[in-house]
């Protein structure tokens, strides 16, 4: 008999950040910048908020951009929780959300075309109106994220995993262009060592949305898994290009460069990482690996200044 997991189920700190492969500094940061309530326990709905945020960091926006947009959201929409109750899209430096049928900026309070939309002679041969078809479209939108919601939940205890792929499954093959689903069910297979399942649906998500830094990520490490390795290095290239401070990009592709004996390239990333997450395991084994490279390849790293650059001791 399946275990029922209810909206009030709890999650500790710890939990949170190892079902969203987070790092305290971020969650501090989001804490601090009010984008999540702070706490030592986390309700459903705040692991889904978290993801929220975890994938809009991904596409480079920063938490004060966010905290602008969802704040502005707030004042002109009166929607309490805009990450929750409203779809939203990157719309260059700041959040557009879905609202009354429509794509909106709420800090400049304009209203954005909807590129997705189809032409209006389109509908009409389909006997709709544009507000009808934007009705379907944003009931269907709805029980997608309803969907997704459900599967996130029963994909945290393994009695219910199967279910959690059927669900993520369905929501796929209904929406193609789903790209946090597939990133999930893509996790799932990487997670069961089915690294040829997991790339297939990580490539997926990087075509629906290519500036999905995470769907990168995660598909370099797939290709990494495959020993594809200068694949997973063009991904985790791509990763750094779309979010310049992706540590744990720059942390896998200095090890892959080390992996091809390509240690000064290595280098620059270890460098990279330390200055980004200094503190913690990975930025002492960085920091080693990087005092490693100085010493046997007699590198001079150098400043603007012109002063040569020294590691700070672990």
């Amino acid at each position: 008999m399946p275990i029922e997991i209810t909206p009030a189920t709890r999650y500790t700190r710890l939990d949170v950040l190892r079902i969203l492969h987070l790092r305290e500094r971020q969650l501090q940061g989001w804490e601090r910048a009010g984008l999540v309530a702070s706490g030592d326990q986390f309700t459903f709905q705040d692991l889904v908020q978290l993801r929220k945020l975890r994938d809009l960091r991904a596409t480079h926006i920063s938490s004060a951009s966010i905290r602008a947009s969802v704040s502005a959201m707030q004042r002109v929409s009166g929607v309490a929780n805009p990450l929750l109750q409203a779809s939203a899209m990157r719309n260059g430096s700041r959040l557009a959300f879905r609202h009354s049928g429509h794509w909106m900026d709420p800090v400049s309070q304009q209203l954005l075309f909807d590129f997705a939309a189809p032409a209006q002679a389109e509908l009409a041969v389909l006997g709709k109106t544009p507000a009808s078809d934007a009705a379907d479209r944003l009931a269907h939108q709805a029980q997608a994220q309803e969907m997704f919601q459900r599967a996130v939940q029963l994909e945290e205890n393994p009695a219910t995993l199967k279910d959690a792929v059927d669900i993520y499954e369905e929501i796929i093959e209904r929406h193609p262009n789903h790209a946090p689903a597939c990133i999930n069910l893509g996790t799932i297979h990487y997670n069961r060592r089915e690294f040829v399942q997991a790339e297939h649906l990580y490539r997926r998500a990087t075509v629906a949305d290519p500036e999905y830094a995470l769907a990168m990520f995660d598909l370099g490490n797939a290709l990494d898994e495959l020993q594809r390795l200068d694949e997973a290095i063009t991904a985790y290239q791509a990763a750094i290009r779309l979010v310049p401070n992706y540590a744990d990009a720059h942390y896998n592709l200095a090890l892959a460069y080390e992996r091809q004996g390509e240690r000064r390239r290595a280098l620059r990333h270890w460098l990279a990482y330390v200055r980004l997450d200094p503190v913690g395991p990975w930025a002492t084994h960085a920091r080693l690996q990087a005092k490693k490279i100085l010493g046997t390849e007699r590198l001079a790293i150098v400043s603007r200044r012109g002063q040569p650059a020294r590691l700070a001791a672990s």
